[in-house]
């Protein structure tokens, strides 16, 4: 025989299942892309697709149920996976580095929360030498536009700076891939700037790239000539190694401060903004910190 309180048990319970309040270690979150690198995603380690996440799931758990890993500073920060160890000395500083939709983490693993959609993306470089930090990488597409960052949705807008045919082939990649792209400029929008380096670069966060790869994150700048720029690719060293003809695009991510990350579409002259137009697609951008094309030749940067 059921006392009351047996039955006002039962009751919470039913309630608590009907409402969605998991009594375990919570609910699905749905699909997570893990993608582990090194040499700025020259070299593939391992990809997988993790369905089976919930809600109190965090990005260091995501790894250590697909990857041998070790940990440090009480298994808050990778050490290495899959047999390769952070290093550092006078020289260099190896260590491996996440990104998730796209966007530098500012926590360590252990702390970041998935919630479902996100891609994942670790890389084991040398941060030390030239790039202390690379804020945001295009290597992720069709991320962040379509799940934000830091488990935020955040608008999507294109900005056409003189960027004729190539401001609708962005647009239509961005749809297609399927983002919303929202009208105006809202502050809290992820940007992508669309036109010719002469236009791009009146844009704070775009003018970065001038600074070279410490400022921006970004291995490539475009430098003043004839009248008109140049793009030029660095190596990982920070050194020039290419310097691209006036038909070049480029498609890089930067970040200013805390604001969202800001994409850019650009190139010398009309040509080089719609060769950099029609990267947009994850058969030219995956795994990529950023991409140059020249003759519909694709170099991911930093160049090797």
């Amino acid at each position: 025989m059921r006392g009351p309180c047996t039955a006002v048990a039962i009751a919470l319970l039913v309630a608590l299942a009907t409402a969605g309040c998991g009594l375990g270690p919570g609910e699905e979150v749905g699909t997570v892309d893990l993608t582990v690198t090194r040499d700025y995603g020259a070299v593939p380690v391992l990809h997988r697709q993790l369905d089976d996440l919930t809600e109190s799931d965090t990005v260091m758990r995501a790894l250590e149920g697909s990857a041998e890993i070790s940990t440090r500073y009480g298994g808050g920060f990778v050490q290495s996976i899959e047999g390769l160890e952070a290093q550092e000395s006078v020289s260099h500083s190896l260590d491996w580095l996440y990104y998730v939709n796209g966007v530098e983490a500012t926590v360590g693993a252990a702390d970041y929360t998935l919630h479902g959609g996100e891609s994942v993306w670790w890389d084991y470089h040398d941060w030390g030498a030239v790039a202390s930090g690379v804020p945001a990488v295009v290597g992720s597409w069709p991320q962040p536009f379509l799940g934000g960052y830091d488990g935020k949705r955040h608008p999507v807008v294109v900005e056409c700076l003189g960027g004729g045919s190539a401001c609708g082939t962005v647009r239509e990649r961005l749809e297609n891939a399927g983002a919303v792209v929202a009208p105006g400029s809202p502050d809290d929008a992820i940007r992508v700037l669309v036109g010719p380096w002469a236009r791009v670069r009146d844009d704070p966060a775009a003018a970065q790239l001038e600074d070279g790869p410490q400022a921006s994150g970004v291995f490539a700048d475009f430098q003043p000539q004839g009248g008109g720029y140049v793009l030029r690719g660095f190596g990982e060293d920070g050194e020039v190694e290419l310097t691209f003809g006036g038909a070049a695009g480029l498609v890089a991510a930067t970040r200013r401060f805390d604001a969202p990350p800001v994409w850019v579409v650009s190139g010398a002259g009309a040509a080089g903004v719609r060769a950099a137009a029609s990267l947009l697609d994850t058969a030219d951008l995956r795994d990529h910190y950023a991409v140059a094309v020249e003759a519909g030749e694709r170099t991911p940067l930093p160049v090797r």
